[in-house]
């Protein structure tokens, strides 16, 4: 089950907390599952490190000896995206089964693809029930501090059934990355192999030169496809005409022949060398090259492609767009504009 908040409030705005939780009930079992939640506010600075973008700063994830083994009446589940080396996430907390504080020997909890979890059984406890979360290096094994603010409480034991508590973010006390990047767009990524332009290849030139620089991050201008008129107003890239679409400037049409079809590029090679000579890109040049080597190399490549299984794959997987770009973009060159009220058919 898959699941977010949302509050409305007496004149119907509506703010809808951030991501989706997971409950899987028959995992967790029992006739009945109590569920306690953090508002998650859209606007906090750790989300940011839970998108996909920042995913590969939580490196590896680090064994741990398993705790979710056996009977348990309650779940823990915690994020914490910025944890260092070797550092995991620990429980303690009231009663023996929190191991009554004692900081040498925590209870780890195991990282998921929802942040970190751990099942406990506290049927024996006493309640209300106070609980903190903190750091463990499995490496040194040493606690390194619990996380800030006044203990959590848990006020209730599970006599109906398993509890599931989602506790938000730990609050630990540097919860912020600091990383240099660089912006850059992809046309300005010239190399010698290029035709005229930066293209998706240049990236990894990019990205080694980015990392020889101590950079951790790289931001691109927008890079789908904004062909609107075939002349150089294209060449702005914030007015796309699909959100899936990649633009054809980006396309390396020597990887697209490939050795096979190599033979069909000796007739533009010299024009090649000619806008790749240029200071500045002669964006209207470049895209009619482009254009008329793809041309070219159709004819020879679309059986090939349509019986490709890999393709065939692709194609199922995203008809929902290619079809409709498709009839587009030929419908906007059939009647000379991308303004589709002043097509002569297919308006709507």
């Amino acid at each position: 089950v898959s699941y977010c908040y949302r509050f409305r409030d007496a004149e119907g705005n509506e703010r809808t907390d951030w991501g989706m939780r997971r409950i899987d009930p028959g995992d967790i079992g029992g006739d009945m599952i109590r569920v306690f939640d953090y508002w998650n506010n859209p606007g906090a600075v750790e989300n940011a490190f839970e998108t996909q973008a920042f995913k590969v700063l939580s490196g590896k994830s680090v064994a741990t000896k398993s705790s979710n083994k056996g009977s348990f009446t309650h779940i823990f589940k915690v994020k914490a995206p910025l944890l260092g080396q070797d550092e995991v996430i620990c429980l303690l907390g009231h009663g023996r089964a929190l191991r009554a504080w004692d900081s040498a020997a925590p209870l780890l909890l195991q990282r998921g693809d929802e942040g970190w979890s751990l099942r406990v059984d506290l049927a024996q406890e006493d309640f209300p029930l106070a609980y903190k979360y903190g750091v463990w290096n499995t490496r040194t094994n040493k606690f390194l501090g619990f996380e800030e603010g006044n203990n959590r409480t848990l006020y209730s034991g599970a006599q109906e059934g398993p509890i599931v508590l989602h506790d938000g973010f730990v609050r630990l006390p540097d919860m912020h990355w600091r990383g240099a990047g660089v912006a850059i767009p992809v046309f300005s990524l010239r190399s010698k192999t290029g035709w005229g332009s930066g293209e998706f290849g240049d990236i990894r030139l990019l990205v080694d030169w980015a990392r020889a620089a101590g950079m951790k991050l790289i931001q691109l201008l927008p890079i789908n496809d904004s062909t609107a008129t075939h002349t150089w107003t294209d060449s702005y890239p914030y007015a796309a005409i699909s959100a899936f679409a990649l633009h054809p400037l980006y396309l390396n049409v020597a990887q697209l022949a490939g050795k096979k079809h190599a033979a069909v590029l000796k007739p533009f090679l010299k024009r090649q060398k000619a806008l790749n000579a240029l200071e500045a890109i002669d964006y209207e040049a470049v895209m009619q090259l482009k254009w008329e080597v793809i041309r070219a190399l159709y004819p020879l490549q679309k059986d090939e492609w349509l019986a490709d299984a890999a393709y065939r794959e692709y194609y199922e997987a995203n008809r929902h767009w290619l079809d409709p770009y498709a009839a587009f973009c030929r419908l906007r060159d059939k009647n000379g504009t991308a303004d589709f009220s002043k097509w002569s058919s297919h308006q709507k």
